[in-house]
């Protein structure tokens, strides 16, 4: 396991030229351990950070525009108002804001840190997820992270589900939510919840009881403790856990922010656990988001009587998600997974990424000790027979499937 603490302080530029960055920064990293790991240079660090004040996330021209030039460069076009009109929607009412060396010095005094796609900390298997075409619809990867914790955040995701439901929670639901994460903990999956009260709350609780690790996924600021009654726990998670969120130092709550965050929740989570939910929540839009990305969805049932039950009885009922009753059932859900897929080492990855989707179904129809046809795969995973065998070759290449002589076999990789 990694740990890491590492910040940058900024010195602002006695002189820039025309066009050139606002502030220059000074990198300095504090590793708890004497591993070192790789970080972004001081001026992708302060652009991204820039950036991430300078629009609402998903920005989805703004991160087009950043993956094409940089995000240095982007940046730079940014402040000079040189860009696209559908980039410039997204960034012209605040792109005079220059906070980023506050911002990152503030984040710094709180024990946290911006971590960016450039960073070795960056989660990147589980994030990629959001760049799947099916996904577009959640918003894709986001441009930072703003993380407080002692944890390697790309390491405690190794193995993570999360854990969400309503916060008008039932004691059975409470009950659940802190029993299970607690069992989560102890059979060492990281719990990703929202902070939220209610199921969030006693999933966060049940995670720190067993001396694990939990994420607290924000739609505000890493620094504000929201909700207020929740001071403590966030306090708590912030030295034995991890908190997480786009939003730069200093960004108050608000309506549309926790959808987005929402997402993030999914996203981080090798698959989600509904423990309660209404007919319209927040916890049934983190359970649509995870099955646009490919994740298993698992609800507990509750009573028929309970209004806190409804939204996980009718994602049964639709056939969305399945039920669990036990931590053994939720680990072996996402095992499936996270096993076989977020452990695997970087060399592995190749153009398709993480299996989503039909290429999940394919993945998971492939013989263990032997090799199956392509003709059986498609019986077995619903897949077009044509979508399978065009899949295949791909997976080969992601070094998850051999071709062998009776057919197509897994690669158990890890």
């Amino acid at each position: 396991m990694h740990s890491a603490e590492a910040y940058v302080r900024c010195q602002p530029a006695e002189s820039v030229a025309s066009g050139a960055l606002a502030a220059l920064v000074a990198l300095v990293v504090v590793p708890v351990t004497t591993q070192q790991t790789a970080q972004a240079s001081d001026a992708v660090r302060l652009a991204r950070a820039y950036l991430s004040r300078v629009a609402e996330p998903f920005p989805a021209a703004l991160a087009a525009l950043v993956a094409e030039v940089g995000p240095v460069e982007a940046a730079e076009r940014v402040r000079a108002g040189e860009v696209s009109p559908s980039v410039a929607s997204q960034t012209s009412a605040r792109r005079a804001e220059e906070h980023a060396c506050a911002d990152l010095d503030l984040i710094a005094r709180r024990g946290g840190r911006l971590v960016v796609p450039e960073d070795e900390e960056w989660p990147r298997w589980p994030l990629l997820a959001l760049e799947n075409v099916a996904a577009r619809r959640c918003g894709g990867e986001p441009l930072a992270l703003w993380v407080r914790g002692p944890h390697f955040l790309a390491d405690v995701l190794d193995k993570a589900v999360a854990v969400v439901g309503s916060r008008a929670a039932s004691g059975y639901g409470e009950h659940v939510a802190g029993e299970f994460a607690y069992g989560l903990a102890l059979a060492g999956m990281t719990v990703v919840s929202g902070a939220a009260y209610g199921i969030d709350g006693a999933a966060h609780r049940g995670a720190l009881g067993a001396g694990g690790v939990t994420i607290a996924v924000l739609a505000c600021g890493a620094d504000i403790a929201y909700p207020g009654g929740h001071q403590g726990l966030l306090g708590r998670i912030s030295r034995e856990g991890l908190i997480v969120s786009e939003y730069p130092p200093g960004v108050t709550p608000a309506r549309h922010r926790f959808l987005t965050r929402n997402r993030l929740i999914a996203a981080l989570g090798g698959g989600t656990v509904v423990v309660e939910a209404g007919r319209r929540s927040g916890a049934k839009n983190t359970a649509a988001i995870t099955l646009a990305l490919g994740r298993p969805l698992m609800v507990v049932p509750g009573p028929v009587t309970s209004a806190s039950s409804v939204g996980c009885h009718e994602l049964l009922r639709d056939g969305h998600a399945e039920s669990v009753s036990s931590v053994a059932e939720i680990v072996e859900s996402v095992g499936r997974f996270g096993d076989d897929l977020t452990t695997r080492p970087a060399e592995k990855e190749s153009d398709l990424g993480a299996p989503q989707g039909e290429a999940m179904r394919v993945y998971e129809a492939l013989g263990k000790r032997s090799g199956v046809s392509d003709e059986a795969v498609s019986v077995e995973s619903g897949v077009p027979l044509d979508r399978v065998r065009a899949l295949l070759p791909e997976l080969e290449l992601a070094g998850l499937a051999l071709q062998v002589d009776q057919g197509w076999q897994k690669l158990e990789v890890g």
